[in-house]
């Protein structure tokens, strides 16, 4: 089969395309014959050694849809020619308050979606919400779930909270902006870029503040929230998290689930003075997951920035790298 290949650390140029063999079913595993996978930033730490645990040569990928094409011993369905998704945590089982210190996610170690084949744990494997195209199913993998347990399972949304949304246009954001403007909440974003700015604006959000013209964003953004915001959803660190902690309304949650602009230099005070419930998350579980699932089940849809053919993988990392991107970057595999 086909895969796009990682056999040394340098950069996304160094993804190419190369012949491996198709992967056979283990005990408890499902072959899916891959018709796109989504790439995230993860994939291209990964090309940088930003990443622990690398194991080379190896296939990147942790989303994908397609559809069923082996069963391995004692899995019963679904049946060969289902569509259907892939969860790309492989490491939490059902139950779980947090996965194990084991556990994985698809595409390193374990060989993942950016190939026309993959093998994957039978609990891995779920129907593909009808209503979504090949895209929109392959979009909602890693990004999905991780922005799906921040502002559900960990932030605890309501309608009523005003939610702030730090750097938007990247994958998870753009769900969490999704997700908060599907219960009705009021939402206020940042970005960098004007035309982000007005995509973000066409989604729904009711107040985008770019934050290279605006040096004093987070004053800005809360006097747009009327005190505060209620809900903050973080990818970013730094001195952004430090902000977001000095503007958020007394008894509000602040979800952090990401570091981009590294180590942030927080003021105690603003916490407990506030008695904000500041909480960590990554990734999610397999409930979180089925729940993702439902909500694209009732018309909701992810948003695509661009979907390459599968030859321009390294050209679709570095789009990803450079943060051109407004939604997920995908390849186009069948």
């Amino acid at each position: 089969m086909k895969a796009v290949r990682l056999n040394e650390l340098g950069g996304p140029h160094l993804l190419h395309v190369e012949d491996v063999a198709a992967p056979q079913p283990g005990a408890g595993e499902i072959v899916v014959r891959i018709e796109r996978a989504a790439l995230n930033r993860r994939d291209v730490y990964i090309t940088q050694n930003l990443y622990p645990g690398i194991v080379l040569p190896r296939t990147l990928g942790s989303d994908g849809a397609g559809t069923v094409a082996a069963l391995g011993d004692d899995v019963a369905g679904p049946p060969v020619g289902t569509p259907v998704v892939i969860d790309p945590d492989l490491g939490w089982q059902p139950g779980e308050r947090v996965p194990a210190v084991s556990g994985s996610i698809l595409g390193m170690p374990a060989n993942g979606t950016f190939a026309e084949y993959v093998a994957v744990p039978a609990r891995n494997v779920y129907s593909k919400p009808a209503a979504l195209s090949w895209d929109e199913a392959a979009a909602i993998g890693l990004a999905g779930l991780t922005a799906y347990r921040a502002v559900f399972t960990r932030g605890r949304i309501t309608k009523d909270d005003v939610v702030f949304i730090s750097g938007v246009a990247g994958g998870v954001q753009t769900f969490v902006l999704l997700y908060a403007k599907h219960v009705g909440a009021r939402t206020i974003v940042t970005s960098g870029s004007a035309a982000k700015i007005e995509r973000a604006k066409a989604l729904g959000a009711d107040v985008a503040i770019d934050y290279n013209a605006d040096v004093e964003w987070h004053k800005t953004a809360r006097k747009a929230s009327g005190g505060g915001p209620t809900l903050i959803v973080d990818a970013t660190g730094g001195e952004t998290l430090a902000r977001c902690l000095d503007i958020a309304r007394p008894g509000a949650r602040v979800v952090t689930y990401g570091g981009t602009r590294g180590d942030a230099t927080i003021r105690p005070f603003a916490i407990f003075w506030k008695h904000l419930d500041v909480l960590g998350t990554s990734m999610g579980s397999p409930e979180d997951f089925a729940a993702m699932l439902a909500l694209f089940e009732s018309g909701l849809r992810p948003v695509i920035d661009r979907v390459y053919p599968m030859a321009q993988a390294a050209e679709a990392a570095q789009r990803v790298l450079e943060g051109k991107q407004f939604g997920k970057v995908e390849l186009a595999i069948a």
